[in-house]
């Protein structure tokens, strides 16, 4: 029976900042007791133990699965007692990778990066809680207060009409609300098993395009895993910049042309979190945040913002299926404006990936390259400069993967690109579902074979 609070209220005590205990008895009584790596919430039931080493702990909880662990809170110093009950270890999955994550980086903070590997994750049903007499300091409130930041932020969301103003009020939101200045959203490309930048916010570049594999770092984790995944102290391990660089030195021509467009970020953050938007089981995107602070995203941030991505899940589909009617297709496709002042562009695209290039700089690929191409085509074919997503979506050339946000998602994608790297080449919206390619160069379409090595 629990004389003390619930395990909801000590998240905080859970954190790694201060090591807890555990004391076990083995077959025979023998008490022993030694300091855990990582004691992590897993719901008010269950907390799980780092198992990194099969010593005299692992060898007493085998033989009598009953523990007590001695925890405290990191701001109070109150401090509680758990009595907990081994279950089972995870050798695999969410719960795995979470505390491989955050083991990283208390690994880190602590100088033991190579000694703390994780080999499974202990999982234990609470019996009891017991606040252990003593002194404690008054709690201290660290940062926006949670729940009404989330409520207006949803409220923000619910207000918008169209998938490329929802993605900016998300960052927004989190922005003004939550006070998190570096921040990414990245769209799931699942027939590529990619994650790509739509839009970021605290950077010098805004890395728009720059892509991220499904299982690489706190966000790829975070995308395979489809939970949140969040690191509270620096772990180099989960330091994008030198992966993507070995990455790059050790793979061929389509790796490079992905380093093409740099992905922004701290260059060592200090914490870290990935948050998967889902809708109806699906993954759409993953928010991320990151800090040159310690100990900046806790438990309460993490449940706010997968609370806020759940309704951001929910507003992209909404807006990803508008009516027919709003879709329709243009009856006379409008003159193409000519060509203003410059020089010509060679416009140049590869098959092989849709990569397009303008001159010899590299701009975009995939099927956002396709659609690029596909909208040059038609203007200089047909003197088309007026586009529905509707014709766009009924088209086979474009091969486009059967996800229904992809096509309105590549669209702010080469947007945005765009926006980044050219002055003549646009995409301007002109109604729901409708918009117009504004070129203001005369351009030169080279159809080319495969891309050569760089």
């Amino acid at each position: 029976m629990s004389t003390g609070p619930g395990l909801d209220e000590l998240r905080g005590c859970l954190e790694g900042i201060v090591p807890a205990g555990i004391a076990t008895c083995d077959a025979e009584g023998m008490p022993n007791v030694t300091y855990v790596s990582q004691l992590m919430y897993v719901d008010p039931q269950h907390v799980a133990l780092s198992f990194q080493f099969f010593n005299k702990t692992r060898e007493n909880i085998l033989a009598n699965p009953v523990a007590t662990v001695l925890t405290m809170d990191p701001d109070t110093a109150a401090r509680y007692r758990l009595t907990v009950r081994y279950l089972r270890t995870e050798t695999a999955g969410p719960l795995f990778e979470r505390m491989r994550a955050k083991l990283a980086g208390i690994a880190s903070h602590t100088g033991m990066e190579g000694v703390f590997k994780l080999l499974g994750a202990d999982v234990y049903r609470v019996q009891a809680i017991e606040a252990v007499p003593g002194r404690e300091l008054p709690r201290i409130a660290h940062g926006p207060a949670l729940l009404p930041a989330l409520r207006r932020s949803v409220d923000e969301l619910n207000r918008c009409t169209g998938l490329d103003g929802l993605i900016d009020r998300f960052c927004a939101c989190l922005e003004r609300e939550f006070d998190i200045a570096h921040q990414m959203l990245l769209m799931a490309d699942e027939a590529a098993g990619r994650l790509y930048i739509v839009a970021s916010r605290g950077y010098e570049r805004s890395g728009v395009g720059a892509e991220i594999p499904v299982g690489m770092g706190v966000i790829g984790v975070a995308a395979r895993e489809k939970v949140p995944i969040r690191i509270m102290f620096p772990a180099s391990e989960y330091a994008y910049g030198r992966v993507l660089r070995e990455q790059a030195a050790q793979s061929g021509l389509v790796d490079r042309l992905d380093n093409e467009i740099p992905l922004p970020g701290l260059a060592e953050p200090a914490s870290q979190l990935a948050v998967p938007v889902m809708a109806g089981g699906r993954l759409l995107a993953v928010a991320y945040v990151e800090s040159r602070q310690e100990c900046t995203f806790g438990y309460d941030l993490e449940d706010a913002l997968v609370a806020l991505g759940a309704a951001l899940g929910l507003m992209m589909l909404v807006l990803r299926c508008p009516d027919a009617a709003d879709e329709a297709d243009i009856a006379q496709p409008a003159p193409a404006a000519a060509g203003g002042a410059g020089p010509p562009v060679r416009v140049r695209h590869f098959a092989r990936d849709d990569s397009v290039f303008l001159d010899d700089d590299y701009l975009i690929k995939g099927v956002a390259g396709a659609i690029l191409w596909k909208l040059l085509g038609d203007r200089q074919r047909d003197g088309r400069c007026e586009f529905s997503t509707r014709a766009l979506r009924l088209d086979p050339a474009l091969h486009l993967p059967e996800v229904v946000d992809n096509l309105d998602a590549r669209l702010i994608l080469l947007q945005r690109r765009l926006q980044d790297r050219c002055d003549w080449l646009r995409i301007e919206k002109t109604g729901r579902g409708r918009f117009r390619l504004a070129v203001d160069r005369e351009t030169i379409l080279v159809a080319e074979g495969a891309p050569r090595p760089g």
